[in-house]
């Protein structure tokens, strides 16, 4: 395909292929219940092939030069709110995501936050202080790959927040795409491409102070010279990569990606471009690339209802996806929120919320729940129980 791909076996904004084609392997839990580990071990981390080593340097400024991540020929999972969290963002990884994006999360309530080791999970946590509630939760394994996505519409705060987990993370990225109107009423997400001034004020505030990677991630304006105007000015901020989402602020998921429109942005620029929109099947990656010449592509719906949708050799049946998702939020105590709603997702795509399964998960209220739903409850028990 043109991407850089390494045995999916040896890593660490649908349908299932045809008998001829070899399946994928399995994603693996990292403590199967058919052969427990002792209690207390954990898994070596994955052999990630896909990230390059990080260095440190001089850049062309003279100061230090941020940690660095290799955006090119990469499978990228995009940022999803309520889905890419750690359970998610493990699961894709696994089926051969390159990099993955977690959910945007706001700088306001981010600043909240306190960093929190969490020996029982083997996980760094960043709790809202005063409360039980996980904002956002990272592992060593994906320490590599791992993008912070932020929304936020002040250099300032943005920088206080990204201090906070600039050190657990590949890269901070800015979003600078969402339409919804919460991110727009705020002067965030999308409300930022009409603002060229703070686009640069946020992102060289944090490439001058942070010693890792910062990107932004666009949506195209109405204008195709405008969008490459706007690129341009944000490569000069020294930004490595771009990531751009095919659709206009008015359009909506059901209306098709503007393919040209990336392209223009990938010929006017000089730095790795990251290509979002329509992908929903593992060519689709090819495609999209070989059309708009980009560096990488990126993908949400389409590795939402199914994660296996980078494994080169083929999906993985929907119901075997869904059933490892399960385990991993078991195994990563997801949020029950969370889990309920990416696994609504799934199913209201291959099936129906209607069915059993769908009244069954609506009337879920913890983990244990959707394990005894889903026959894990022996999986479940195990975890619990070998838990520090």
């Amino acid at each position: 395909l043109g991407l850089s791909r390494p045995d999916p076996t040896k890593r660490d904004d649908f349908e299932e292929t045809g008998e001829d084609t070899a399946p994928c392997p399995r994603a693996q839990s990292r403590t199967p219940p058919s052969s427990p580990p002792p209690h207390g071990s954990r898994s070596p981390p994955p052999n990630f092939a896909g990230s390059k080593a990080r260095v440190r340097g001089r850049d062309s400024r003279g100061g230090a030069a941020a940690s660095r991540m290799d955006y090119r020929d990469k499978l990228v999972l995009a940022p999803m709110v309520r889905v890419g969290t750690l359970p998610f963002r493990m699961l894709a990884a696994e089926y051969g995501a390159d990099i993955t994006y977690g959910e945007e999360i706001i700088d306001h309530k981010f600043l909240k936050c306190e960093r929190v080791i969490n020996e029982s999970l083997g996980t760094t946590d960043f709790v809202e202080k005063g409360t039980d509630s996980v904002v956002f939760r990272t592992c060593p394994e994906e320490r590599g790959r791992v993008v912070f996505q932020m929304g936020t519409s002040n250099a300032v705060r943005a920088l206080k927040a990204a201090e906070i987990v600039c050190n657990d993370v590949a890269a901070i990225d800015i979003n600078m795409g969402c339409p919804k109107s919460f991110s727009l009423s705020g002067g965030m997400g999308a409300a930022l491409l009409s603002k060229p001034e703070l686009i640069h004020d946020i992102l060289t505030t944090l490439r001058r102070n942070l010693d890792t990677t910062v990107t932004c991630k666009i949506r195209l304006l109405n204008a195709p010279k405008d969008t490459v105007e706007l690129a341009r000015r944000i490569e000069k901020t020294g930004v490595p990569a771009l990531a751009v989402h095919g659709r206009k602020i008015k359009d909506r998921p059901r209306d098709p990606a503007k393919w040209d429109e990336i392209t223009d942005v990938v010929s006017a620029l000089s730095i790795p471009v990251i290509a979002n929109g329509d992908i929903f099947e593992y060519e689709d990656f090819k495609k999209l690339k070989d059309a708009t010449g980009a560096a990488s592509v990126m993908v949400a719906r389409g590795a939402m209802w199914n994660a296996s949708i980078f494994c080169s050799k083929g999906k993985t049946p929907w119901e075997d996806v869904k059933k490892e998702y399960v385990r991993k939020s078991i195994l990563w105590d997801n949020d029950i929120k969370s889990t309920k709603h990416t696994l609504k997702e799934m199913i209201m795509h291959h099936s129906c919320l209607e069915l059993p399964e769908g009244k069954s998960l609506y009337k879920c209220e913890t983990s244990a729940d959707v394990a005894r739903l889903y026959e894990e409850e022996d999986y479940y028990n195990f975890v619990i129980s070998n838990r520090k």
